[in-house]
């Protein structure tokens, strides 16, 4: 869900991280997993719900196999 007072970046990142996830069949569990990130966390940040740090995104584009970049297409 895409939160209007969120930046642009941070609805960019989120949707993309959803979709990556979501074509690699991976729940939020399993990516918690692969990233060494809280579930909670996971699901917070897909949302849009956190600004999360650079070591946060580099977590999540390792646990999901890709590069950082791919997170931030338009």
């Amino acid at each position: 869900m895409e939160n209007s007072n969120t930046p642009e970046i941070i609805n960019i990142f989120a949707k993309n991280m959803k979709k990556i996830r979501l074509e690699r069949k991976l729940s939020q569990e399993q990516l918690s997993f692969e990233s060494g990130l809280h579930k909670n966390y996971i699901s917070d940040a897909e949302r849009g719900y956190r600004n999360i740090s650079l070591k946060a995104v580099e977590k999540i584009a390792k646990g999901l196999h890709v590069n950082v970049d791919e997170l931030f297409k338009k």
